[in-house]
């Protein structure tokens, strides 16, 4: 797996509001996955959960997550982000769920009485498949 900064390519792809699975760690180990909204800033992922999800107390336990985007274009492309959450915010005004809604979708986000939080994920490896196949691997064990 490659370490950051991510190429231009990558960013071009994750640019796009594509599907994305994202990955978090139950309290006995097990690996729990869902369906997500994301953002890339920079270097960094924003996710937004509803304060009612468990992947949200997951990720408050163990900031260890992954996320895979798939290219809309073609999922055979697809890129996977393994980093942690770095920063866990209240979106008291909804305005990082409305940024992804409107990324996704066009319009503000249409629930507007359930609590958010925002998360922030730092990149620390990504690895890419298809045409965003990367051959910089890791040592074994990292």
């Amino acid at each position: 797996m490659s370490r950051p900064p991510l190429p231009d390519a990558a960013k071009e792809v994750l640019a796009k509001p594509n599907p994305c699975v994202m990955a978090t760690l139950r309290s006995d180990g097990a690996p729990v996955s869902a369906a997500t909204w994301y953002l890339l800033e920079g270097d960094r992922v924003l996710l937004s959960m509803d304060n009612d999800r468990a992947r949200l107390g997951h990720l408050r336990r163990d900031p260890r997550v992954t996320l895979t985007i798939l290219d809309e274009a073609t999922w055979y492309t697809h890129v996977t982000l393994i980093g942690r959450v770095v920063e866990l915010r209240d979106d008291d005004d909804l305005a990082d769920i409305d940024r992804l809604s409107r990324h996704y979708g066009g319009s503000p986000y249409p629930e507007r009485e359930r609590a958010r939080t925002t998360a922030i994920v730092e990149i620390e490896r990504w690895h890419g498949w298809g045409s965003l196949k990367d051959n910089d691997r890791a040592a074994p064990g990292q």
